[in-house]
């Protein structure tokens, strides 16, 4: 088309063409050549490296993994670009709310990582999810604060650990039981314990204590008496319990004190479970839980909480990439065609879906496909996110392949998860040559 001879332009691509050879092609030929011999290198094995790739079962559970990256994060993460682009399309305020979206962009795979470890720590004074997660429980079902304490081994208390106890025999109204129990720490009775007395019998009622049977040093009152220098257990709830059913039911006050209506006359008094269970600890964001398993023959197909943690991650950073690019596009389309929408009458979510979403769909296509891209060959957030103990729940192809070639020295299996991830992409990116030459041609 220029004239220039066909010599002088080759040597011209040439430097291109040796890059190209060395940096892609090479590698390529390499890794396929490799995938067909064993962890060595030395005896060819055909396609056992394959055959293993679909049936070990880490790199089944990486597999597994992967089509729920492929398929939720980047869609995720392109609805919420598009929500996002909207919504802040016509507010004073929107450019401040894209910058912070976008602003995870910033932020490098591994730092996110090591973020997103502390904000899912089971620890609730460290996980920020948990905080969040215990403070909405906690309000709503409080927890007990007497999760460790039980019955002494002589006391008139009988049942399993963690409750519920029965007293050994009957109460008689008039009477007064007295109830010990051991257990909790000092620094965790709770702060408006006082110091346990005996309570005032009472005509037709049943009256009586429960508290910590303990002190340091020799206690006044010894063992299954009340001692003037322990703690009552307030708020321990007791219930009279008379024919397998429940006939009278209190709690304690600050003192350990409690009474009962004449109802309770020949009953055996409970302390139910509820008083002694641990405190909400949250939720294992990072842990193996399985939220569903779909069975596909002899393949299982499961999504897990771990992934679905990470995946969260993920569209934090790339939910601004998304936003950024779709609001470019937006700010491309004609206000005609959405000012004629409503002229004629449609709403606003009709404007969206049958004006605004079809003239976004080439956007919409190209961060879409650059996003099932992206996750095909995600790696560092889930080595960093995903601790030791449920890595293996957690793992992806592109994890595997480090782990296979570096952790196993298996060098023949690793080249087979590399032209495995090589051709997952090649359906990718056809589609979306496919879809820049249609465009052109336009």
């Amino acid at each position: 088309m220029t004239g220039t001879r066909r010599s002088i332009a080759l040597l011209f691509l040439l430097p291109t063409l040796v890059l190209l050879g060395a940096l892609v092609v090479y590698p390529i030929g390499y890794s396929l050549v490799r995938s067909f011999f064993d962890q060595s290198g030395n005896s060819f094995i055909g396609f056992d490296n394959y055959e293993t790739l679909f049936t070990r079962a880490d790199t089944k559970a990486a597999i597994n993994n992967n089509i729920f990256w492929v398929v939720l994060a980047p869609t995720v993460a392109t609805v919420l670009g598009l929500i996002f682009a909207v919504l802040t399309e016509r507010i004073r305020w929107g450019t401040a709310f894209k910058l912070v979206v976008f602003m995870p962009m910033a932020i490098s795979m591994l730092a996110a990582g090591i973020i997103f470890r502390l904000v899912y720590d089971q620890d609730p004074e460290k996980g920020a999810v948990n905080a969040v997660w215990v403070g909405i429980h906690d309000t709503f079902a409080e927890s007990s604060a007497f999760p460790k304490a039980h019955p002494r081994p002589n006391a008139p208390l009988a049942g399993k650990s963690g409750g519920p106890y029965l007293t050994k025999d009957p109460v008689k109204a008039g009477g007064n039981v007295l109830l010990p129990l051991v257990g909790v720490a000092a620094d965790q009775m709770p702060d408006g314990a006082k110091p346990a007395k005996q309570a005032t019998s009472a005509p037709n009622k049943v009256t009586g204590t429960v508290w910590q049977d303990f002190t340091l040093g020799k206690g006044a009152g010894g063992i299954n008496n009340v001692d003037s220098t322990e703690l009552g257990y307030p708020g321990m709830k007791i219930e009279a319990v008379k024919g397998g059913k429940v006939v009278a039911s209190t709690s304690a006050a600050a003192d350990g004190t409690f009474t009962l209506p004449a109802s309770a006359d020949g009953s055996r008094l409970r302390l139910p479970a509820s008083n002694f269970e641990e405190a909400y600890n949250g939720v294992d964001w990072l842990g193996d839980k399985k939220f569903f398993t779909i069975h596909l023959g002899g393949f299982d197909l499961y999504l897990n909480i771990v992934t679905t943690s990470i995946m969260v991650a993920y569209i934090w950073m790339w939910a601004g990439f998304a936003m950024v690019l779709i609001g470019a596009g937006l700010a491309g389309i004609p206000r005609e065609l959405l000012e004629a929408a409503r002229v004629d009458g449609a709403t606003e979510w009709q404007v969206f879906r049958r004006v605004t979403v079809p003239l976004l769909a080439p956007v919409l296509a190209v961060v879409l496909v650059t996003l099932m891209i992206n996750v095909l060959k995600i790696f560092d957030l889930i080595f960093i996110i995903a601790p030791g103990a449920t890595q293996d729940d957690a793992n992806v192809l592109a994890l595997q392949l480090y782990r296979s070639a570096f952790n196993e020295n298996n060098e023949g299996l690793a080249s087979a998860i590399a032209v495995l991830l090589l051709l997952l992409v090649i359906p990718v990116m056809w589609f979306n040559m496919r879809r820049l030459r249609r465009e052109v041609r336009r």
